[in-house]
């Protein structure tokens, strides 16, 4: 990892307008770094930022606490978060808490190398102490999937002074000033009762504590999301952004089929998006809704969803 350009970053004295930038007001000041980097993600300027999960994870950057966004598959949570620090020029890294990641991906390992024309064993440092060492927003998603030696692992970065102590080097590493850490989830770390989220588990209650805030992020309002597609796509015309309109009815069925546990799918404001722009080429509101969404769902949910499209778009026949 090449740390240089991060370690000269400066956070900025000038405040940020939260109104102009976020659409928010907030009680407290904002600031970010005045330069940019690659670390830094890429600005949507069509983003639109929800006023609750945005106070919430500004806070976290502005007062170094520890924020968890909880929320449903396609809410956007890592979104958000890329988002903010995009605008706030903040350089952010994430992590997902697959069953791939091991505690030796996040810690780093012994490598042998070659010095002089010899063998020698070093130690390479993963990304976890790599991310305390510098200006960084550390986000894990999918934070409830994660395996139970990479939990205790995390552990040891959310106490207070959040020093990370590598016990196989006898080394303390102290956090950078401007380290931040986050998480996304699907459940609130309690487990998952409802089949929806398989691989996700309970949290140690000890560790779930130590999460200094908690915000929920759901889904846009219908006009909203209409918004941003209209935004992203060339859809113009009346009859265009009445189709807008069913096609998010269709995915808030989904949605609601999806919290009730009748399919296992559900249609994001990205899918949404892509149906939208598969329709502009094909020209096929049925042929564009079965390739964005309908042939990503298990064959005996497909008649559900079937029943979603004709209750938003009625019968191919009253289409034609």
């Amino acid at each position: 990892m090449n740390s240089k350009n991060l370690s000269d970053l400066k956070l900025t004295k000038e405040i940020i307008d939260t109104k102009k930038v976020f659409g928010i007001d907030t009680s407290f000041e904002v600031k970010g770094f005045k330069e940019t980097s690659e670390w830094v993600p890429n600005i949507d300027p069509s983003y639109v930022f929800d006023k609750s999960t945005t106070e919430a994870i500004l806070a976290g950057f502005m007062f170094n606490k520890r924020v968890m966004v909880q929320g449903m598959h396609g809410t956007g949570k890592s979104t958000h978060l890329e988002q903010i620090a995009a605008r706030l020029n903040w350089p952010m890294v994430r992590i997902n808490l697959d069953s791939h990641i091991s505690r030796i991906d996040l810690l780093g390992k012994d490598i042998i190398t070659l010095k002089d024309d010899k063998q020698i064993t070093t130690f390479q440092e993963g990304l976890l102490p790599w991310a305390i060492q510098n200006p960084v927003a550390l986000v894990f998603d999918e934070y409830d999937a994660g395996r139970p030696d990479v939990m205790f692992v995390i552990q040891r970065i959310l106490e207070v002074d959040g020093k990370l102590t590598m016990l196989d080097q006898n080394k303390v590493i102290h956090p950078n000033p401007a380290f931040r850490l986050f998480a996304t989830t699907n459940t609130v770390g309690l487990g998952d009762m409802t089949g929806l989220y398989h691989g996700t588990q309970q949290i140690n209650q000890g560790q779930l504590d130590r999460w200094h805030i908690l915000t929920t992020l759901n889904y846009l309002e219908s006009d909203q999301e209409e918004k941003i597609i209209s935004g992203k796509t060339a859809f113009k015309t009346k009859e265009e952004k009445m189709l807008i309109k069913q096609m998010i009815q269709v995915a808030s069925l989904t949605r609601k089929g999806f919290a009730n546990g009748d399919i296992s799918t559900v249609m994001s404001p990205r899918t949404v998006l892509s149906w939208a722009q598969n329709y502009s080429i094909f020209n096929d509101i049925t042929h564009s809704f079965a390739l964005s969404f309908l042939n990503k769902c298990d064959d005996g949910e497909k008649p559900i969803v079937e029943e979603y499209f004709q209750r938003c778009f009625g019968s191919k026949e009253n289409r034609q």
